[in-house]
């Protein structure tokens, strides 16, 4: 959601824990338990964006900052260990406020022409953060299009809306756009490739039920599909078959859902690999009715003023309520991929806001305890299965078994006193088998804290009010 400010409204709906006070002694005997063998969605990550150049301020900090700045969004000892990067493709004709330019910035006048496209290399700097992310071992990168470039379209220019020529509705002097848009998208994962960033996952609409002054295309679910048809196959003939497609990135729940049932029954839900959704508008509820995967795509506090607290009378920017923002839709949505707004903006931009997880002021930086609420789930790698977990009073809890075998368990303790926490189920460690356990709360940011493990395996930390806690299990030692 790239807004102006006044759009904003309209769319608001590692040492042991030490207790300071015996009055602050942790509860004892909260156990959750693990069940193995009661398993649910897969894990694709979590991560952000920084469309709308917001990439730029990355490239141009200078070290150490630049390396600071990385290491706090990609590593996963250090940082927040994000393993996804939602890569904005541009349709705009220059780079003029903050927009993102097009590869095509002159259109073929008929939609078989032959393109001229024309690559600067940079990519609003979402190259360089893109080839960094690599380093760091990062391999899901979603490349998603707000708009068609403007020729493609209805309305003739990629911003106020107008819709994708060729679509059922639609009826444009110049002919049917479609394979000509299928092939500029194309084209762009070609060039990510050929600059060593393979982009696995591709999108293209943002937001198709809201029209914006900026880029912005308008689409419902049956429209979609009519796209899809032509985006799949294409994909195919380029030897992309790996490339998965989402869609369609509704600014809330509720539009997702009815985007979900019209790609359903214009048959294109075995083509798409998720479909996804914003919470602007609506918020996430329960599990959507889809065979395909659900990723929650943009979010982010869009009117409150830039705040770096954990917990402040439960704020819309508030670390511990982005930490509960996860929770519901890893575990009461099932969704597979989380993905925040953006990582990185100025302090001009709308305001100073809480639509950034770090504010980066010309060669200086500030963090919000948002990327330490998102750094807890660093434990959970791409393909973890999400298993059971249940028990405890005051706390929500979440497991995961990575793909490496090793056992992660988030933990949120919605209680304001300290509790003492037992992950029970976990079976009798073998030789070499470790628990580490981390803490998240107004004082502490994912830091390591004291664990005690017993016999059978159930480990125990100390976790404060209003906290949050993760445990990983090692993977068990490989079998000579």
């Amino acid at each position: 959601m790239h807004l102006p400010l006044s759009q904003l409204a309209a769319l608001a709906a590692t040492a042991p824990l030490a207790f300071a006070s015996p009055r602050l002694a942790p509860r004892q005997n909260q156990k959750v338990t693990i069940n193995l063998s009661q398993k649910y969605q897969t894990i694709d990550g979590f991560g952000f964006s920084a469309a709308f150049q917001r990439a730029n301020l990355i490239v141009n900090l200078k070290e150490p900052k630049q390396s600071q700045v990385l290491d706090l969004l990609f590593n996963t000892s250090t940082g927040a260990g994000f393993s996804i990067v939602r890569n904005g493709i541009g349709s705009s004709k220059d780079s003029s406020n903050d927009y993102m330019n097009t590869i095509l910035p002159v259109c073929p006048s008929t939609p078989d022409g032959t393109p001229n496209y024309k690559w600067d290399g940079k990519d609003s700097g979402q190259l360089f953060l893109s080839q960094q992310a690599v380093k760091y071992g990062v391999s899901t990168f979603y490349g998603n299009a707000w708009s068609a470039p403007g020729c493609m379209k209805t309305n003739g220019n990629d911003a106020n809306g107008g819709q994708l020529c060729g679509v059922s509705g639609t009826n444009c002097r110049s002919g049917d756009w479609k394979q000509a848009y299928a092939n500029y998208l194309v084209k762009y994962v070609q060039l990510y490739a050929e600059n060593g960033v393979k982009v696995t996952h591709l999108g293209f609409l943002n937001e198709p039920d809201f029209t914006a002054s900026y880029a912005s295309m308008l689409s419902d679910g049956n429209q979609a599909a009519d796209f899809i048809k032509v985006l799949r196959p294409t994909l195919d003939r380029n030897n992309l078959t790996d490339v998965g497609i989402n869609c369609c990135e509704a600014t809330g729940w509720s539009v997702a859902n009815q985007h979900a049932q019209q790609m359903i029954s214009s048959g294109v839900e075995g083509m798409i690999y998720a479909v996804t959704s914003h919470e602007y508008t609506s918020r996430i509820g329960s599990p959507m009715r889809t065979k395909a995967k659900v990723w929650q795509t943009e979010y982010s506090d869009l009117n409150g003023r830039w705040s770096t607290a954990w917990y402040s009378n439960g704020g819309a920017g508030d670390g511990f309520t982005w930490a509960n923002t996860v929770f519901n839709g890893i575990v009461n949505a099932n969704l597979s991929a989380y993905i925040f707004w953006e990582g990185v903006q100025d302090r001009a931009t709308n305001n100073n806001n809480n639509e950034k997880l770090i504010l980066i002021d010309g060669q200086n930086y500030e963090v919000s305890k948002r990327l330490w609420a998102f750094a807890q789930w660093r434990v959970v790698r791409p393909g973890a299965v999400r298993i059971g977990a249940s028990g405890g009073s005051n706390l929500k809890s979440a497991a995961f078994q990575n793909k490496d075998g090793s056992i992660a368990v988030v933990i949120i303790n919605s209680g304001t006193g300290a509790q003492t926490v037992a992950v029970s189920g976990l079976g009798a460690p073998a030789e070499g088998q470790t628990v580490k356990a981390w803490v998240t709360d107004n004082s502490s940011d994912m830091k390591e804290v004291a664990v005690t493990v017993a016999g059978d395996g159930t480990a125990s930390a100390s976790v404060t009010g209003r906290g949050m806690i993760s445990f990983l299990r090692s993977a068990p030692p490989a079998a000579n």
